[in-house]
């Protein structure tokens, strides 16, 4: 019998990230109809990114695949990418953008993606199963990246309250580099184990692709998030502008753009828990969210220090508050190695209290 051959590309998720720089070449500024027309070509950029990550990652197999789902898409390139530029454009919310868009990803990983994977995977499958030891491991490095760049500015006492100085902000910078990459290292060889699914189903391993399509889908993916930059920074102005429009509070930006920016990562997960595959959407989801602030903070940091430009990182009183009842709430959801449906209804309600505040703060 013969081996299953794995299918060309399909055309799709080529064309649209090549339209999408078409698009972009032809500017959008100030034009309603392109502006439309680039928000449509940066959706189906995503999804040609979600395509080729996929490929790419079932080559090099788990949990590398998921590291590449994670990282590779959005997180350092997209994230990083878009805060830089918007924050060296300047504006009345530059120095706060970077804390915004970073606390809007956490949260909208740890409520809003966990709960909608939770809550169809409880619905089609009931309950559905993982391993304990990965969720500690991720959560013990998460709560103590967040607590160090997001809660401690505003316990520090040389520099106003939420913000640091440049020593406090280079020794943060690299603690977060050095626990980020600790939680690789565990996660790829010390312990690699913990973050593998008990996957029993055939149609999950498939053959994976020849090298050639994947080294292909390698240079698709790299184009496909530079358009989805590009785009997005081109389309911000309009964002801010809708932002302003509604007299919503400037901080609705920064969690806007980390739904532009989590969107890949995102399908990917939903995708895992439909199929019952509960193991990957926590890696994917929780890898997301480390990388989000674990790489994040230190590039934005890097940046602000070259440049000299402010950042200020400290939550507020609010912030602090909606952020430990998440992470203790998907602390208290995960801690079983099981989850249901209502786990994830109690982590949306959550969601939709973060994004009712920051709308009528």
């Amino acid at each position: 019998m013969t081996k299953p051959t794995h299918n060309p590309l399909p055309i799709w998720s080529i064309a649209l990230p090549i339209a999408a720089w078409l698009v972009y070449f032809i500017g959008i500024k100030g034009s309603v109809p392109l502006q439309l027309i680039g928000g449509a070509m940066l959706i189906g950029s995503v999804l040609s990114a979600v395509h080729h990550a996929e490929v790419v990652a079932h080559k090099v197999g788990e949990p590398f695949g998921t590291i590449i789902l994670a990282l590779a898409l959005a997180i350092t390139v997209l994230e990083v990418g878009l805060i830089v530029s918007m924050m060296m454009g300047g504006g009345s919310n530059a120095a706060y953008l970077a804390r915004d868009t970073v606390f809007a990803a956490i949260m909208l990983i740890l409520t809003g993606l966990l709960g909608v994977c939770l809550l169809i995977g409880g619905l089609k499958h009931r309950e559905q199963f993982f391993n304990k030891k990965s969720v500690s491991t991720a959560l013990v490095t998460l709560i103590s990246i967040l607590v160090l760049t997001l809660v401690l500015p505003n316990f520090t006492t040389s520099t106003p309250s939420g913000s640091y100085n440049t020593a406090q902000l280079l020794f943060i910078a690299v603690a977060s580099f050095v626990l980020y990459f600790s939680f690789i290292l565990t996660q790829t060889v010390r312990h690699r184990d913990y973050f593998l699914a008990d996957d029993e189903d055939p149609s999950h391993h498939a053959e994976p692709p020849p090298t050639q399509i994947a080294l292909a889908s390698l240079v698709c993916l790299v184009v496909c998030l530079g358009v989805v930059i590009a785009l997005a920074k081109a389309l911000s102005p309009a964002i801010e502008s809708m932002v302003v429009s509604w007299g919503a509070p400037k901080a609705l930006v920064g969690v806007i753009i980390a739904a532009v920016v989590l969107m890949p990562e995102s399908l990917a997960a939903l995708t895992a828990a439909r199929r019952n595959r509960l193991q990957t959407s926590i890696n994917l989801a929780l890898g997301s969210a480390l990388a989000s602030i674990g790489l994040t903070i230190p590039a934005v940091a890097l940046v602000c220090l070259i440049y000299d430009i402010d950042v200020m990182l400290g939550l507020d009183a609010k912030s602090m508050l909606l952020l430990g009842l998440s992470t203790f709430t998907v602390m208290l959801s995960l801690h079983y190695g099981k989850t249901n449906m209502l786990y994830g209804i109690v982590l949306l309600v959550n969601l939709a209290a973060y994004v009712f505040t920051v709308i009528v703060p």
